[in-house]
């Protein structure tokens, strides 16, 4: 009997199948119970043995959205009737609505520093590794390995110059700050990761354009990124992952006006100390817009991943 060296057998498909499904359902484990935990209430979070049936309940992102003040049974019989569903909640736990919480900040500061970094890192990345493979640079070689020596370094060994120098600059708790700080970080993985799939990309179709009357720059916005879209894509996801969960530097850098998600979440204290439900609530709110992200670009992702795997 003959066996095909490249279509695997039955047995073989069902046991590889098997291992992904295995490894799946471990990876999202964590992931479900900490969604599960928003919808649980504070008792049910630290309930021991753990509860896995409970009856849900959103007060955990009712915590998280707002600022709540205890207050006694006649401070609460003198309050107005609740005026909706999230009020009645915290009456029921004997608290008053003070007012909403910081949490929508923190996010929207995730969101304008993250993408804002990833967005910089993509313009400057590409243009770099555009350079690095189409020119002829003195010292090429050097200066990539330069590029990506500062990527071993980790982050957290400069913190304390990066804070004296942030300080004498102003750039402490600020966007364009922390921006600037996520864009040098990524920088270097963004140009390694361009300057491969550019490399991939035939020469011929610049020359050729060039040729017909193109300047340089239009090649390069015409004809290469393009070509280039599934790199670009590809690499923005990683340059977004490590920007939006960044905490050293956010924790150091950051402590109000400029401050992420990531070092605010933690800090969500309830009535009997940590509010865990109110924190995978955060959490779980946290994931969705890298989540949504990388869905959107899937197609790209794996295209960029596989590309120049398969030469003809």
């Amino acid at each position: 009997m003959s066996y095909s060296v490249t279509e695997p057998s039955a047995r073989q498909k069902w046991f590889a199948g098997t291992l992904v499904v295995l490894y799946t359902l471990v990876t999202l484990c964590p992931l479900l119970w900490i969604i599960a935990t928003g919808f649980k209430t504070p008792s049910d979070a630290i309930a021991y043995p753990p509860k896995v049936v409970f009856q849900p309940s959103l007060e955990g992102y009712v915590n998280l959205f707002t600022t709540q003040t205890r207050a006694n049974a006649e401070t609460l019989a003198k309050a107005p009737p609740p005026a909706s569903w999230y009020e009645q909640i915290v009456r029921d736990n004997g608290m008053l609505i003070a007012g909403p919480s910081r949490y929508g900040e923190r996010f929207l500061n995730s969101i304008i520093i993250g993408f804002g970094s990833t967005l910089l890192c993509m313009v400057l990345g590409t243009a770099a590794a555009y350079a690095f493979s189409r020119f002829k640079v003195p010292l090429k070689d050097d200066l990539m390995f330069f590029i990506l020596s500062t990527r071993m370094m980790p982050p957290i060994a400069v913190a304390i110059p990066v804070f004296l120098m942030y300080r004498q600059l102003g750039l402490s708790d600020t966007h364009l700050g922390m921006i600037l700080l996520y864009t040098a970080v990524n920088l270097s993985l963004s140009v390694w990761l361009l300057k491969g799939f550019i490399d991939e990309i035939p020469i011929e179709y610049e020359e050729a354009a060039l040729i017909d009357g193109y300047s340089r720059f239009q090649a390069f916005y015409k004809v290469v990124l393009p070509q280039a879209a599934t790199g670009i894509a590809s690499t923005a996801i990683f340059c977004l992952i490590f920007a939006w969960n960044e905490y050293a530097f956010a924790v150091l850098l950051t402590s109000g006006t400029a401050q992420t998600a990531p070092p605010f979440i933690p800090t969500i204290i309830g009535v009997g100390g940590q509010d865990w439900p109110a924190v995978a609530a955060g959490a779980t709110l946290f994931l969705l817009p890298v989540m949504v992200f990388t869905i959107l670009l899937r197609k790209h992702l794996l295209r960029g991943i596989t590309f120049g795997a398969v030469r003809k």
